[in-house]
């Protein structure tokens, strides 16, 4: 299977050809020396993965190209196939369009995370993970009482603690450090133009979390942009695509693309995720017409924050016997089918945060047999790195 510029965007039968994307979010890492010295890939137990990887194409792929910064909105936008470094405007504007909400052009869109700061260090990014039923009363609060209307700012509830504030366009000009690049060391405020604002509004939410229920102490405002404009899915590709996430970032993009997104009452994006309720409706969309499915699965990823190295092995392993062990049954049920497993970044336990390092990939051909390998950072450390938004049309070409 050939991988580079030359791939046409073309499909191969593509009445009955199948192709599914796995997207292990973070899974990438470093040496840990939990594990002797070996990544997370090469710890877990994944006999299904090691039996692809031998008859698969394998190879490095850059998902976050050159100078952009390492995030979940880069990455997952080089795997549905679109250049980052011409589409991306930033992260929370693409998270509001899963929500339903189109940005007016003089409107900008923050992540608002629930976090928890004790005598100003980041102890937790996440909050304390509350239950989207619990978060939205306390964002609820937020707007009835630092939302103002007149000035057009408003906070719209997400999953868990993942939610998003709508500005004005001159909040916009500000530098937000994410949450999560700051996890165990002291904080650091918005500058710029606006910060001040941005961190006004930051200070005020403490006293209304102070009085809830969650563990948050406060909100964090990040990932501020205007909303991006992509071509759709299947213009582009020539096959109808869905996918399935607990994560309002890829439902937006998704969106965008005009990509079905299906959603599971078990997807919570934390390590109880259903990940049989992914495999499940994956091969039910596609046994129902869809050409091309996307399961998304971002327990790896909050592994790789929290710095959980059995976490992280776990949640490796849970995709290999809770979602491939089905799902390559099932594909084989359907007829011809593709795969392509690719991380959109690596989150290694040792760093707690993103980092721009290339991924792994793989690419598998159920009618034709590659060279194979073995599916982890070392096996293809020697191998060409290949921009990772090309890699739908390698999956997809004749």
């Amino acid at each position: 299977m050939k991988i580079g510029e030359d791939d046409k965007d073309s499909c191969q039968d593509e009445e009955i050809m199948k192709y599914v994307i796995c997207v292990p979010d973070g899974c990438a890492d470093l040496p840990v020396p939990e594990l002797d010295g070996r990544t997370p890939l090469e710890a877990a137990n994944m006999p299904n993965l090691a039996a692809l990887a031998a008859k698969s194409t394998l190879g490095r792929a850059e998902v976050i190209p050159s100078g952009m910064p390492p995030g979940s909105d880069v990455g997952n936008m080089s795997i549905f196939g679109y250049d980052p470094s011409k589409y991306h405007t930033g992260r929370a504007p693409i998270e509001v369009a899963a929500l339903g909400v189109k940005l007016s052009p003089d409107q900008t869109a923050f992540r608002c995370n629930f976090v928890k700061v004790v005598d100003g260090v980041m102890i937790d990014y996440a909050g304390g993970n509350p239950s989207s039923e619990e978060a939205a009363k306390v964002i609820t609060q937020l707007n009835e009482e630092l939302g103002n209307p007149e000035e057009g700012v408003s906070f719209l509830p997400g999953v868990s603690f993942r939610h998003a504030m709508i500005a004005p366009m001159d909040f916009v000009d500000a530098v937000c450090v994410p949450p999560h690049d700051l996890t165990g060391g002291p904080v650091v405020l918005p500058s710029g133009k606006s910060g001040q604002k941005i961190s006004d509004l930051m200070a005020a939410s403490e006293k209304i979390l102070a009085a809830s229920s969650l563990e948050a102490t406060g909100i964090w405002l990040w990932g501020q942009g205007t909303q991006p404009q992509l071509p759709s899915f299947a213009e582009v590709n020539g096959v109808n695509a869905g996918l399935v996430t607990a994560v309002d970032l890829v439902r937006g993009i998704g969106k965008l693309a005009d990509v079905k997104v299906c959603d599971i009452p078990g997807a919570t994006g934390w390590y109880d995720t259903d990940y049989e309720g992914k495999r499940d409706i994956a091969l039910k969309e596609l046994e129902n017409g869809l050409d091309l499915f996307i399961i998304h699965v971002e327990a790896t990823d909050e592994a790789g924050h929290a710095g959980d190295v059995e976490a992280k092995v776990k949640s490796l392993e849970n995709w290999d016997n809770r979602i491939l062990d089905g799902l390559i049954a099932g594909l084989d049920d359907m007829g011809p089918w593709r795969m392509l497993m690719l991380p959109d970044h690596a989150t290694p336990l040792t760093l707690r945060t993103h980092t721009p390092d290339p991924v792994p990939f793989l690419l598998f051909d159920s009618e034709n047999d590659s060279d194979g390998g073995v599916y982890t950072e070392t096996g293809v450390s020697d191998m060409p790195l290949v921009r990772g938004h090309q890699l739908m049309k390698s999956l997809l070409a004749k």
